[in-house]
């Protein structure tokens, strides 16, 4: 039971004016698709939001053929430093409609206000200002200043407006032009994002939005017009697209899924860890590629850690997304949800313990409460497949060899977090831990100026910093 009672604090809707229905946005415009319409729901109260139109194969084509027009005619040959201003002016338009993005953002993907106002929003305009600053400065990149011409990309319903801006800001400030799909489940800021394009009189055709599920995403990928693929997402679809493009000239980065290890050691600051264990994992509903989700903890202080661990956790405020006082949101899909419980159910079955705190679920929408998992071993399959929920699972250590080891022995390698005291222990774990990002004393510490990415089945290339420029520029082999 917690100290004080929190009062409701909702943020007000009447910022954004969501429509009935949206088309596709191709060449500067928006056009009505040529598929099967589908609805977006507000995970939080299953209330349809809008309905979307579907791009199939014909829509596909125009938007790239758009992007092509563009490239050649427009983007392709304007000087970076004009390019730079474009992408300043749709960062500042970012900034001064964050309110209304980040109430649109919860609404349509169900994290709490607070993470889309203090974190979705002005990331992604820290991106667009970051790569703004590299447009007229690529010969000093070290990878050339040649673009590629069409990037086609496609991102998650995670972080839906931060996805496109990790993808779009460095495309464009190469010189790329764009035809970018995002999750079916979570349209509407991308959508948002291409009147933001029109307000900042963004030549027609730089940027393209087409809507759709798998098959508008295959028919993009596939497309000859395309000459850079980006993808987050799954690692089973991040294969496919690695098939699908396999022999043909397209550049690709992928992005996929992680287990990341957080490893605390015995002389760890305790309440900082614990801090960082919570926002490993139950940050954005643990529907984050990087997140915390296997504890490995020094045997020594393991029973500490827990019991603080479980008081903190007992004070999360799970509940409406708009709340501000919220910190656990909704699940953003009934699919999503029935996988969390699966993994869940068969953790219990395979005979971890399993926790979690009194919370009350509300009645309508997609809920799962925040969940721990002790006893785990390396052979149960919450320690070893991505459950991509506020799922975390347990695991205990001796020696820094052994949490090295466990850490390892994952077929991802995306992100990690090191908790110790000591600065050598630090350097010598993360040089040892095959992943992409290693958080020290800290974790989902995210910065335009710093690459992010991947090893194994976690995918290749890196976004963000300057390596993210390599993914789009022909001196780069990226």
């Amino acid at each position: 039971m917690s100290i004080f009672e929190y009062a409701p604090a909702p943020e007000s809707r009447a910022i954004v004016d969501i429509k009935g229905s949206y088309g596709l946005f191709v060449n500067g415009e928006f056009t009505d698709g040529h598929g099967t319409p589908f609805k977006t729901v507000n995970p939080a109260t299953e209330e349809v939001l809008a309905e979307v139109a579907e791009a199939d194969a014909s829509d596909v084509d125009a938007a790239v053929k758009a992007a092509r027009k563009a490239y050649d005619k427009v983007w392709g040959p304007m000087p970076g430093r004009e390019r730079a201003k474009y992408l300043y002016r749709i960062a500042r338009i970012l900034q001064e409609r964050s309110r209304e993005i980040a109430v649109l953002e919860t609404i349509d993907n169900g994290k709490p206000i607070k993470e889309s106002r203090d974190v979705d929003v002005p990331t992604a305009a820290a991106f667009f200002f970051y790569y703004a600053g590299w447009a007229d400065k690529l010969e000093h990149s070290g990878y050339g200043s040649t673009p590629l011409g069409v990037a086609g990309q496609v991102i998650p319903w995670n972080f839906p407006l931060l996805m496109l801006a990790w993808k779009i800001a460095p495309a464009l400030a190469c010189g790329n032009t764009v035809v970018l799909k995002p999750a079916e489940t979570t349209p509407l800021t991308a959508l948002l994002f291409a009147e933001i394009c029109q307000q900042a009189d963004l030549p027609p055709g730089v940027v393209n939005i087409i809507t759709g599920a798998g098959a508008t995403g295959e028919a993009l990928v596939g497309h000859p017009g395309v000459d850079k693929v980006a993808f987050t997402g799954s690692t089973g679809v991040g294969k496919a697209i690695a098939r699908t493009v396999a022999g043909s000239d397209k550049k690709v980065t992928l992005e996929l899924g992680g287990k990341a290890a957080n490893i605390v050691f015995d002389d760890a600051p305790m309440d900082q860890a614990v801090e960082g264990i919570v926002n490993g994992i139950f940050f954005n509903q643990g529907h984050v590629c990087c997140a915390g989700s296997r504890l490995l903890v020094q045997e020594s202080v393991a029973d500490e850690v827990l019991e603080r661990l479980k008081r903190r956790m007992s004070t999360l405020r799970l509940g409406d997304p708009l709340d501000k006082n919220t910190d656990v949101g909704a699940i953003n899909s009934a699919a999503q949800l029935a996988r969390i419980r699966e993994l869940s159910d068969v953790g219990e079955a395979e005979g971890a313990g399993r926790w979690s705190p009194e919370c009350e679920l509300p009645a309508n929408g997609f809920w799962f409460p925040p969940t721990v998992f002790t006893g785990v071993s390396q052979a149960h399959r919450i320690a070893r497949e991505e459950i991509f929920g506020p799922v975390l699972s347990v695991l205990t250590f001796r020696t820094p060899s052994e949490a090295v080891e466990k850490a390892n022995n994952t077929p991802y390698g995306l992100s990690a977090g090191i908790w110790t005291d000591k600065g050598s222990r630090i350097l010598d774990i993360a040089g040892r831990l095959r992943a992409g990002v290693v958080w020290a004393n800290t974790f989902n510490k995210f910065d335009p100026t710093s690459p992010f990415g991947g090893y194994k089945e976690s995918g290749y290339g890196r976004e963000g910093g300057r390596h993210g420029l390599a993914a789009y520029l022909k001196g780069a082999d990226a």
